[in-house]
C-alpha cells in the first residue's frame, strides 16, 4: 500500500497538469486560511473564547465558516449563506415544478441557472446572519458599540467576505479537484484540530488514562464505520432490450446497475436537524435580559431542555432521522429514474417499465434510506453520548466534523485517482 502510494506521487509530480491542479487547491487554501486570521475591528478576543466555549450552537457554525467564525475574521461566514442558499434552492424544487424541470430536466445549462440563484440568494442571507451576529456579540460585549455607520461598513466586509470564499470555492472546483466549497470547510476542520488538542491536553487527568485510550480506539473504529457507510451502495440490476441488426442479427442488450448510496443525503440532514435544536439556544441568547417573567419561564424553559442531555440528543436523532427521509425525497425522484430507463429502452428484469418500476424503485430507496437514517442520526449524538457518559466534556467522538473529514478525503482521493487513470490510458 505504501508503495503504490508513493507511486501515485511520482506520477502526480511528473504529470504537469494533474500537479498544477492539486497546487491551485493548496494556494487558494491558503489564502482563504489568511484571511481567516483578518479580525473584524473592535473585538473583545478574551471574551470572544470564553462565549465560544459555553455555546455549540457557535461551535457548529464555526463548521461552516470554515473556522473563521472563532476569530470574526472578515470571512467570519465562511460558505454557511451558500450553503443556506443551495439547500432553500433544492427545497424549492418541490414547491415549484418550474424549478424542479430546471434542475432535473434542462441539462448542464439549467443547472448552471439554477446555482446562479443560489450565488442571488446568498447575498440577503449573508446580510441576515451578519446582522444577527453583529447584534448577538454587542449585547455580550464581545464586540464594542458601534456607530450606524461602523456597522454598515462592517457588514459590507462580512457581506464581501462570504461572496469572496464563495468565488474562491468555484474556483477551486474549476482549476483545482473536488468540490471547493467542501474542501474550504475540510480546511477549517483541520485547522481547528490543534486547538482541539490542547483542550484535551490542558484538560487532561492521569486517572482516566484508560478513558482515553478506550475513546481512542472507538474514534478509529467509528471512523472506518464512516468510511463503510459512506461507500456503501444497493445496486438493482438493469439490463437494455435487445437490438436487432439487418435481417437477423439480435444482439443481446448489455447489463449494468443502478447504484443506490446507504448515505443518498450525505450531512444536509444533520444541517437541517441542528438549526431547528440550536434555535432554543439562540433564543435564550436573545431573550436572557428581557426583564419579564413570563419570558424568564420559558427561558428557564429552554435550559432546562438544552442542559438534559439525553432528551437533547434523544430529539436530535429523531429530527436527523426523519430530516434524511425527507431530504432524500427531494433530491431523488423514483418515477424520473423509471422515465429515463423506460426512454432508454432499459429495465429492471423482472419488474414492468413505468409505474411498477418507480413503485419498486421507491420502495429499495425507503429500505436503504432507513440504514442511512439511522447511521447518520448515531453520528450526529455520539458526542452527546460520549460526553454524557464519560463526564469529560473535551472529548468529542463523530459528529459532523468527522462525517465531512471523511467524505472530502474519500471524495478527493476518487477524483485524484480518476485524473491519473485517464492520463496513464
Amino acid at each position: 500500500m505504501f508503495a503504490s502510494f508513493i507511486q501515485k506521487i511520482k506520477m502526480i509530480a511528473r504529470d504537469a497538469k494533474l500537479r498544477n491542479r492539486i497546487l491551485f487547491i493548496l494556494g487558494a487554501l491558503l489564502v482563504f486560511r489568511l484571511l481567516a486570521a483578518i479580525p473584524i475591528p473592535g473585538v473583545d478576543r478574551i471574551a470572544l473564547e470564553q462565549f465560544f466555549n459555553g455555546s455549540s450552537f457557535l461551535s457548529f457554525i464555526n463548521i461552516f465558516s470554515g473556522g473563521g467564525l472563532s476569530g470574526l475574521s472578515i470571512v467570519m461566514l465562511g460558505v454557511g449563506p451558500y450553503i443556506t442558499g443551495s439547500i432553500i434552492m433544492q427545497l424549492l424544487t418541490m414547491m415549484s415544478d418550474k424549478l424542479k424541470a430546471l434542475y432535473h430536466e434542462e441539462g448542464e445549462a439549467g443547472r448552471r441557472k439554477f446555482s446562479q440563484y443560489s450565488r442571488m440568494l446568498t447575498v440577503p442571507l449573508a446580510a441576515i446572519q451578519g446582522f444577527g451576529f453583529m447584534l448577538l456579540l454587542q449585547q455580550q460585549g464581545i464586540l464594542d458599540n458601534m456607530t450606524q455607520f461602523q456597522m454598515i461598513t462592517n457588514l459590507i466586509i462580512i457581506i464581501a467576505g462570504s461572496v469572496l470564499l464563495m468565488w474562491i470555492g468555484e474556483l477551486v472546483s474549476e482549476f483545482g479537484i473536488g468540490n471547493g466549497v467542501s474542501l474550504i470547510i475540510f480546511a477549517g476542520i483541520v485547522a481547528g484540530l490543534p486547538n482541539a488538542v490542547q483542550q484535551i491536553l490542558v484538560n487532561y487527568d492521569a486517572s482516566q488514562i484508560s478513558t482515553y485510550v478506550l475513546f481512542a480506539i472507538i474514534s478509529i473504529v467509528i471512523t472506518f464505520g464512516v468510511v463503510l457507510i459512506t461507500e456503501a451502495e444497493r445496486p438493482i440490476p438493469i439490463t437494455y432490450a435487445k437490438q436487432s441488426r439487418g435481417n437477423s442479427k439480435t444482439t443481446t442488450g448489455p447489463s449494468t446497475y443502478l447504484p443506490l448510496r446507504l448515505n443518498q443525503a450525505g450531512v444536509i440532514p444533520i444541517i437541517f436537524a441542528l438549526s431547528i435544536m440550536l434555535l432554543p439556544q439562540m433564543l435564550t441568547n436573545f431573550l436572557g435580559a428581557v426583564q419579564n417573567e413570563t419570558v424568564q419561564s420559558i427561558v428557564s424553559g429552554l435550559n432546562a431542555f438544552i442542559a438534559n442531555g439525553w432528551a437533547y440528543g434523544i430529539t436530535y436523532f429523531v429530527l436527523v432521522f426523519l430530516f434524511t427521509y425527507f431530504y432524500t425525497a427531494v433530491t431523488f425522484d423514483p418515477d424520473a429514474v423509471a422515465k429515463n430507463l423506460q426512454q432508454s429502452g432499459a429495465f429492471i428484469p423482472g419488474v414492468r417499465p413505468g409505474e411498477s418500476t418507480a413503485k419498486y424503485v421507491g420502495n429499495v430507496i425507503s429500505r436503504v434510506t432507513l440504514v442511512g437514517a439511522i447511521f447518520l442520526g448515531s453520528i450526529a449524538v455520539l458526542p452527546i453520548i460520549a460526553q454524557n457518559i464519560s463526564g469529560i466534556q473535551s472529548i468529542a467522538l463523530g459528529g459532523t466534523s468527522l462525517l465531512i473529514a471523511v467524505s472530502v478525503v474519500i471524495d478527493l482521493i476518487k477524483k485524484i485517482d480518476a485524473q491519473l487513470a485517464m492520463r496513464e490510458y
